[in-house]
């Protein structure tokens, strides 16, 4: 990942904010990206539905689905057998998520180029902050449509953008834009471009929100604007400070240079829930390489390992080890997932999912043993250039012995379609990592009496 993700934003008291003079924040987002990327090598597919994720008679989810497909119903998240009744017609593809992560970062690349200040916020959404950047690039509204343009020639991947003076604005009116178009919002008119939109429209509303506010007879944003705070925080607590604020076009964050992640983790829930030992281990080595290698892009070691396991019937238990000596080599953290797997495994039961997160995190490599520094030293050379292939060649053009078994075993079993990142609401696809990081704030889950 290339360091400018490495930005991200955080809360600050917007009143004390000036109003801004013009639209700056850029949110880039692109366009059924998975789908897209498929479509590169399948041309023959453009303008047919397409839905990523698996079969349609595979347990799983859709992660993407063009335009075609959608105007059947098919969305993201949705189980793939609904997508299969809704449009059977549908052409139904494996996803290839190390595909999706060498194209994200060229797009990233190009994203770099008009900004120092980006926050990668999903393998296929950034937010830019273009002020101080107009004599390099021009007036923010031309730096933006020459940004796209370049984006969609230089890797054949659509696109859409918002521009606006906040974060949230910027993000709906990328959303708004959707397919291959921009939408700019003046400043000072962020709570009109909101107004006629669904409620549902803002980031962080889901069904649980929605729900509340038509109960209160408030379908539009307009509609919420007119509530007063006090009677929006009687009924929603905290969350209603923040929808007065949202209601607005107003957010309160700012872009702060070299954020870091709290923690890293990596899940996959398997094609068919399974019992077999050398799966499940293997899966695990995988997990952990990935973890590792991100926790090593970031400069950054890990004391503190922790273990997800979901049977079936959804039942979820974690636990966690402390390691003495904070390490960011991939046999350590291995060796530490496999004994905490080994452990805290019920052996009579089949698994749905597993997860590995690292926490804890500082910087460098932690203390080494003197006396056995000759044997790290060639390890960390090793996992050096294992990490350079992968950044050259794709995560899965290099694999340690321990995954190699999984992964084809099952490359026609699902394995790897479910491999989940976080993402504001209506995303195009999921991403295959969770970097926790502080963010907008998320809808609760309350009843709307």
């Amino acid at each position: 990942m290339p360091e400018l993700a490495r930005f991200r934003a955080l809360h600050g008291p917007v009143e004390e904010r000036a109003p801004a003079e013009q639209a700056t924040i850029l949110h880039v987002d692109m366009d059924a990206f998975f789908v897209s990327v498929e479509l590169l090598e399948r041309p023959e597919l453009v303008g047919k539905a397409v839905i990523v994720g698996g079969g349609p008679d595979q347990r799983g989810v859709v992660t993407s689905a063009s335009y075609e497909a959608r105007k059947f119903g098919v969305h993201s998240a949705m189980p793939l057998r609904t997508a299969g009744k809704l449009c059977p017609h549908a052409i139904f593809l494996p996803g290839h998520h190390h595909k999706y992560g060498e194209w994200s970062d060229r797009v990233a690349a190009i994203l770099g180029k008009f900004s120092p200040v980006v926050e990668m916020v999903s393998i296929d959404e950034a937010y830019l902050d273009l002020s101080g950047t107009e004599r390099l690039h021009g007036p923010p509204l031309a730096a933006t449509d020459k940004l796209l343009r370049m984006i969609t020639r230089e890797t054949g991947l659509p696109c859409s953008g918002g521009l606006a003076s906040t974060r949230l604005a910027a993000k709906v009116a990328s959303e708004q834009a959707k397919p291959r178009g921009l939408v700019w919002v003046a400043p000072g008119s962020e709570a009109a471009f909101l107004a006629p939109l669904a409620v549902r429209k803002i980031p962080g509303i889901g069904e649980v929100t929605e729900r509340a506010l038509r109960a209160l007879g408030l379908e539009t944003v307009g509609q919420l604007a007119e509530v007063q705070q006090e009677k929006l925080e009687k009924i929603f607590g905290q969350w209603g400070t923040a929808l007065y604020r949202k209601a607005r076009g107003g957010d309160s964050y700012e872009f702060v240079i070299d954020a870091e992640p709290k923690s890293i983790s990596h899940n996959h829930t398997f094609g068919e829930d399974t019992n077999d030992t050398e799966a499940l281990v293997s899966m695990l080595s995988h997990l952990s390489q990935k973890a590792c290698k991100r926790l090593r892009e970031a400069g950054l070691s890990t004391r503190t390992l922790t273990l997800t396991i979901r049977y079936t019937g959804f039942d979820t238990y974690t636990r966690a080890k402390t390691l003495a000596e904070p390490t960011q080599l991939d046999s350590e953290i291995f060796a530490g997932i496999q004994k905490l797997f080994r452990e805290h495994r019920k052996h009579k039961r089949t698994i749905r999912l597993l997860g590995v997160a690292l926490s804890g995190l500082s910087h460098g490599n932690g203390q080494l043993d003197l006396l056995d520094a000759e044997r790290r030293e060639k390890i960390e050379k090793l996992t050096r250039a294992t990490d350079s292939l992968r950044d050259r060649f794709g995560f899965e053009a290099v694999q340690f012995g321990g995954s190699i078994r999984h992964e084809g075993a099952n490359a026609n079993a699902g394995w790897g379609l479910r491999e989940v990142k976080r993402k504001e609401p209506g995303c195009d696809g999921d991403g295959s990592s969770h970097a926790s990081r502080s963010g907008e704030t998320e809808e609760p889950q309350f009843d709307a009496d």
